[in-house]
């Protein structure tokens, strides 16, 4: 049954603690994540400072990727995440919480935090992901990243004033409010009964850490559709991280307020949100394929609207328009991905997919803004306009993906199979 239409999915008890438990996670790293800046602020006066803590976060997850995944394969992937949510707790409680009582809180102490937390988060985030398919049915599986999307989506919209509301408490509210999810998270997971990967005989002798991450990598190479849409998502995240600054910029150029700006970034939380809880449907409705092409063509159409709004309330309905489809797609991909990747191999999988498309967000983000400074805000909107266009031609010309079935009909013996086929060809 179509959990987004009944309660059958929330009638798991695991899904339901996993669920719950990222969603409590979520919003204390919200917390945390608006009120780090400020604090960083508070304590040097520098923005650039700020920014460096912030990218840490990223820069961990490109570093540590790819062995989160190999990892996350190797090892026991409830127990991994419930150490790792233990160990965020003492990060941010016993480092930051009781050093900013004591009044000895320092930078580089916020360096470590924000490095250690980040090689946790990512190596929980791979763990969680590969291990959803063991948690739930085949069948269930798109609707339970719908729920996941539109919980995140949900915690988008309603995170920044929570985390305002926290830090005008107390300057280290927000980190004691994210110590306390953490708990809270780890305590959830140990009380799943499900096991988060297929029993596997017992290997004495490992390969190499770099090999198994080559096989994760190979695996996804020999995969033509999840290979080419990964790409295409990849190229696309390098258009999304220059669009938030660009937004911004956007905004600012027809005077809105800060509160204005919010506005516009809840608009495309909203959009976000209502996309990801029809996401099931869509994704249980029409191929992947199709998807894939209808988001591309609606990105490259909406997005030079941004140039065009007269106004910041316009702004918020384009990017409302704008983040309504990446979720169905997300959903999609996802579950295709998921379902025709062995378990063995599913940490290495995915990890390899997030480093592309966060290394690619994180060239975007840094590149906005030097784009905007050589070319203006508006003229930079068409050119990723342009780029959008390109990406939904070659994706709509590609006869693998035009052809790619329902995400999650395809088996993984069937993948196998076309996989074994495509090397005897090559």
């Amino acid at each position: 049954m179509n959990a987004f239409r009944g309660s059958g999915l929330l009638r798991n008890r695991d899904f339901s603690l996993l669920l719950s438990s990222q969603l409590i996670s979520t919003i204390g790293d919200q917390a945390q994540f608006m009120a780090l800046p400020l604090v960083v602020l508070a304590l040097t006066g520098s923005a650039t400072q700020a920014g460096f803590v912030l990218g840490l976060g990223t820069v961990s997850f490109l570093a540590f990727g790819l062995v989160a995944g190999a990892l996350a394969d190797r090892w026991d992937r409830k127990t991994t995440m419930i150490w790792c949510e233990l160990g965020r707790t003492v990060l941010t409680s016993g480092v930051v919480v009781v050093a900013a009582w004591l009044d000895r809180l320092t930078m580089p102490q916020l360096y470590a935090t924000a490095v250690l937390a980040g090689i946790l988060g990512t190596l929980f985030q791979v763990a969680s992901t590969a291990a959803l398919p063991n948690v739930v049915d085949a069948q269930q599986l798109p609707t339970a990243l719908g729920y996941q999307q539109a919980a995140g989506s949900a915690v988008n919209i309603v995170g920044a004033p929570l985390a305002g509301a926290l830090y005008a408490i107390g300057r280290f509210v927000p980190f004691a409010v994210n110590a306390v999810s953490f708990a809270i998270s780890a305590g959830s997971l140990r009380l799943m009964r499900a096991r988060f990967q297929v029993e596997r005989p017992e290997v004495r002798t490992r390969a190499r850490l770099t090999s198994e991450i080559g096989e994760g990598a190979g695996w996804l190479w020999r995969e033509p559709v999840v290979r080419f849409l990964t790409l295409v998502t990849a190229a696309d995240k390098v258009r999304y991280g220059a669009g938030y600054l660009l937004i911004i910029t956007l905004a600012q150029q027809l005077d809105a307020s800060p509160l204005w700006i919010g506005v516009i970034f809840s608009g495309a939380a909203v959009g976000a949100m209502a996309g990801a809880l029809v996401s099931d449907r869509a994704t249980s409705r029409f191929p992947l394929g199709r998807i894939a092409v209808v988001m591309l063509w609606l990105e490259a159409v909406m997005f030079p609207l941004y140039a065009l709004a007269p106004n910041p309330l316009l702004l918020a309905a384009v990017a409302a328009g704008e983040s309504l489809v990446a979720p169905v797609y997300a959903v999609a991909m996802t579950t295709h991905q998921l379902s025709i990747t062995p378990d063995e191999l599913r940490g290495r999988v995915t990890s390899a997919v997030s480093a592309l498309t966060t290394g690619a967000l994180s060239i975007g983000t840094l590149a906005g803004g030097a784009l905007i400074g050589a070319l203006g805000a508006k003229p930079l909107v068409w050119l990723c306009g342009a780029w959008l266009f390109a990406l939904a031609l070659l994706t709509t010309a590609n006869r693998g993906v035009r052809q790619a079935p329902r995400a999650g009909t395809i088996s993984q013996t069937e993948s196998a199979i076309k996989a074994q086929k495509a090397d005897l060809a090559s």
